[in-house]
């Protein structure tokens, strides 16, 4: 004899639970195949529930704007051609002739500024946060070659437009090039003269330098992992200072994951907003022998330095910012993470960073001034 389930009208009856069971089972054991071979079961480490608020999810969320750079890249470059000869016309030609060019473009642009922005507010929490101090100094290392590599592809960028901007960008390129003597040589027309220097650029636009930024990240990844993320300074730890305190919550580091691309959503609505109602211009195509443009606004500290002292202002201000950086966890040797329990090291730090705003808010009433004489 056989029963059968009995539904009302407009209802289906509920799947069997033994079948239920059956496909979870199966389901559970592609998982597992899966995991044998690629081991995604290791992301399943514990992070401390402080690493879900906004401040400490920067880094995955430069990630994230990363992730956009790629794609709305890899989208360009379909109809992108780096030659100087039509480079500024194929950028025009995006932007008024490819369906949906404008707004892929404009994405890209602010994915871009948002890229920079968080990999800086990124550094800044790091620096408040102590989280550059044993043992985790080679991976703030990382961070901050990241940091070099992100303003490069910003430049590269700039560059690839082709317009008065991005030549007078090229421009200050070739100049700190020579500046640099051999070791600028990279940059110099002749380093290659059978091809365009912006054909060079544009290959470390859209492989060297991203490609570069992806190993480091990978490799922050694996470090972040080794020594778990950094504990919150205002909590004890243990002697190591490399696990959670005990009475703090953990979560599987894929919880965290999804909170990130939760936050990689938003970014990616508020560009999508961003990219309509302020698209990036479109600039005619250079003239030589003229200096009229500012450059992008996160280089305008170091514009302000070449106008007190010349082009070399640039060189030596970028070295010096760089340089500071990567002393940093050398020279400060407290063991306190805690910012009040630190106050030299947050005093220079809020010292530079009022040294930088002040350089930044300088280039904006500063008219700008000749200082190329290149022929390119």
């Amino acid at each position: 004899m056989t029963t059968s389930t009995r539904t009302s009208p407009g209802t289906t009856a509920s799947a069997n639970p033994e079948q239920s069971d059956v496909r979870r089972g199966r389901g559970r054991a592609v998982l597992d195949v899966v995991d044998e071979r690629l081991g995604i079961s290791a992301l399943e480490y514990p992070v401390p529930g402080h690493a879900n608020n906004l401040a400490w999810s920067l880094g995955g969320i430069t990630a994230a704007s990363l992730g956009i750079l790629i794609v709305t890249g890899i989208l360009l470059v379909q109809f992108y051609s780096p030659t100087p000869e039509t480079a500024n016309a194929s950028v025009r030609h995006i932007v008024t002739g490819v369906w949906g060019g404008g707004f892929v473009r404009g994405v890209h642009f602010w994915a871009a500024q948002a890229m920079y922005v968080t990999a800086l507010l990124h550094l800044g929490r790091v620096f408040v946060s102590g989280s550059y101090k044993r043992p985790r100094e080679g991976n703030y290392l990382v961070g901050v070659a990241m940091l070099g590599l992100v303003t490069l592809a910003i430049f590269t960028g700039t560059v690839l437009k082709w317009d008065q901007e991005g030549f007078e960008a090229l421009g200050h390129n070739i100049e700190i090039g020579n500046l640099l003597g051999g070791a600028g040589l990279w940059f110099s027309p002749q380093f290659a003269d059978q091809v365009p220097i912006l054909v060079r650029l544009y290959a470390a636009h859209t492989v060297i330098v991203p490609g570069l930024i992806l190993v480091l990240a990978v490799l922050h990844g694996l470090l972040v992992k080794k020594h778990r993320i950094s504990p919150h300074p205002a909590l004890p730890t243990d002697a190591s200072g490399t696990q959670a305190p005990a009475d703090e919550p953990t979560a599987p580091f894929t919880h965290h994951l999804r909170r990130i691309a939760a936050f990689g959503l938003a970014l990616l609505g508020i560009l999508g907003i961003l990219a309509v109602l302020l698209p990036p211009a479109v600039g005619a195509p250079p003239v030589e022998g003229i200096e009229i443009t500012r450059p992008p606004w996160m280089f305008w500290w170091v514009f302000t330095l070449e106008n007190w002292i010349g082009l070399s202002g640039i060189l030596w201000g970028e070295l010096a910012f760089f340089a500071l950086l990567v002393a940093l966890p050398f020279i400060d040797r407290n063991p306190n993470r805690l910012w009040r329990r630190r106050p030299v090291a947050v005093a220079l730090g809020s010292v530079l960073m009022v040294l930088l705003a002040v350089l930044t808010v300088l280039m904006v009433v500063t008219p700008a001034k000749q200082h190329l004489g290149m022929g390119m």
